[in-house]
């Protein structure tokens, strides 16, 4: 059995790694910036192409003080309907560091449901406030299994920053090609959103 060694002595001092071993890259495949948008949708680039997908979340602010949420296609973005059971808690730390807390948010849970999954605490819409994180979409064309997904965003509101955590699954076996993002009511006002495939 022949042994691969990195180039340098010191795990801080690798530059390259052997031919034989994958990097786990992530290549961009599309990005979108909201600008008063009701929805931004990537209805292509999610497909057999890579085992798993990422989504960037940049700055996401709101027209009002709203979630973010996301619901999935499997008809290319002519409907955003698929079945989904979800968990969600959440971290919190003021400002004054006075108060703290996690708490699991059973009023964000998804059982079976088809409406839109949140995947964030509300971000407020002042001039500083925004959300940042990522949400992950695993083998989104598997004909066999059903469809995991994991985010975490964080967000300030002004007084507090919060962070959430989501996890759950597209109830379906048929492939997932289409992803929505909107907020709960209202616009996102402005903010990146990219799109990773990682091989």
């Amino acid at each position: 059995m022949a042994l691969n060694f990195a180039n340098n002595n010191s795990l801080s001092a690798i530059t390259t790694l052997p031919a034989s071993i994958s990097g786990g890259a992530m290549t961009l495949i599309s990005e979108q910036t909201a600008s008063g948008s009701a929805t931004l949708d990537f209805t292509s680039g999610i497909d057999s192409t890579y085992d798993s997908y990422v989504f960037k979340f940049i700055n996401i602010h709101g027209s009002v003080e709203q979630e973010l949420t996301v619901n999935f296609s499997t008809d290319g973005g002519s409907n955003y309907n698929v079945t989904k059971t979800s968990t969600f808690f959440r971290s919190a730390h003021n400002e004054a560091g006075t108060d703290a807390s996690i708490v699991y948010v059973t009023s964000r849970d998804l059982a079976q449901g088809t409406i839109n999954d949140i995947l964030s605490l509300p971000i407020g819409n002042g001039s500083d406030e925004s959300g940042s994180g990522e949400m992950t979409l695993y083998n989104p064309s598997s004909n066999t299994f059903v469809k995991h997904y994991m985010a975490q965003l964080n967000i300030n509101d002004g007084e507090y920053c919060q962070t959430s955590f989501v996890g759950g699954y597209g109830n379906t076996t048929s492939p997932i090609n289409a992803v929505r993002f909107q907020m709960d009511s209202g616009n996102i006002d402005s903010g990146v959103i990219k799109l990773y495939g990682i091989s």
